[in-house]
């Protein structure tokens, strides 16, 4: 009996801990007598058809790295069913029976077209720093990327005390705010903008005018919200509107690197290793969630409501509170 041939690809955005799954995946994979190949450069590899072996000294030493070992890209052309198509059959061709996909929503799209195949199994494991793919309360990269974008709001408002300076800070987040308000409440920032509950610049002005106490500098938290930058343009609109000036910090891709967090190198251990054992028990369209605190598989997410949003404004109330706002 021929051994059950597997492919991993990581697509999309690059998340820490990303290595860390792929590690398990490739060792709990060899573990059970598989064959498993690494893809690289996402979707566009496999359209290229850049395949290797990967065998237990592939994976040595990636697990403190950021990125992933595997490389990754978008791949517009993807969305092309003609396109999904080849690869099926490539990979049907090769004798595949399994593929594991690490990234987030535009990926599980793309995975979920291979698992219209019943000859191949397709799980997901949720790689994304915006933490924002529905059916899951985790994807790997988060808490590094908060982590991250904390320590930088750490330094910057040493700055802003020194020189009794206001700052709007701006992270990722490109429809879901999960990231401004995790970061936004650990460091102390009096404001989190959010997509998720749009506000005024007017209305924001009003809240900064009218705070219970005085206070040397003001931090602001803003989620990209698709728009990258967009927190230069609040600045000027504050400024024009109030004569208030405050200066801007973008964080951008700074967030999605380095050595990921011990949270994000076990969660994304023992996530990859329950996509091995997802296909050992012969599921698909399928993947790798925690919820509650405990790992579980679910259905990859529907592509027309696969993002997550943030529904705690309570949350952002109480630290207005906390920090005398409101």
């Amino acid at each position: 009996m021929s051994k059950k041939k597997i492919l991993i690809l990581s697509s999309g955005g690059d998340a820490p801990g990303m290595n860390a799954a792929i590690r398990a995946c490739v060792r709990t994979a060899l573990h059970h007598d598989f064959e498993i190949f690494g893809c690289e450069h996402g979707f566009q590899g496999l359209m290229d058809q850049q395949i290797r072996p990967l065998h237990a000294d592939s994976v040595a030493n990636i697990i403190q790295r950021g990125g992933t070992a595997l490389k990754t890209a978008r791949c517009p052309e993807f969305t092309r069913p003609e396109a999904q198509s080849q690869a099926r059959e490539f990979l049907l061709k090769n004798h595949f029976t399994g593929i594991v996909v690490l990234g987030g929503n535009g990926s599980f799209q793309g995975a979920a077209k291979l698992a219209e195949s019943t000859l191949l199994q397709v799980i997901g494991i949720p790689c994304t720093i915006d933490n924002d793919i529905i059916g899951t309360d985790y994807c790997i990269g988060f808490d590094t990327a908060c982590n991250t974008a904390l320590k930088a709001i750490d330094n910057i408002r040493d700055t802003a005390l020194s020189h009794d300076r206001n700052f709007i800070i701006e992270v990722m987040g490109r429809a879901s705010g999960f990231l401004a308000v995790e970061v936004g409440i650990a460091g102390g920032a009096e404001f989190i903008l959010i997509p998720e509950l749009p506000i005024t610049t007017e209305q924001l002005i009003d809240k900064i005018q009218h705070k219970k106490r005085e206070k040397i500098t003001s931090i602001i938290v803003v989620a990209e919200a698709n728009q990258p930058g967009h927190s230069m343009q609040l600045a000027e609109n504050i400024k024009n509107i109030s004569g208030l000036h405050y200066r801007t910090c973008i964080l951008g891709h700074t967030q999605r690197g380095g050595s990921p967090t011990v949270r994000d190198r076990k969660t994304a251990t023992l996530m990859g290793i329950k996509a091995v054992e997802a296909l050992i028990e012969g599921r698909s369209n399928t993947m790798v969630a925690e919820s509650q605190g405990e790992l579980a598989l679910v259905d990859l997410p529907d592509a027309d409501n696969a993002t997550r949003l943030h529904t705690q404004a309570q949350l952002l109330k109480l630290n207005q509170i906390v920090c005398g706002i409101d």
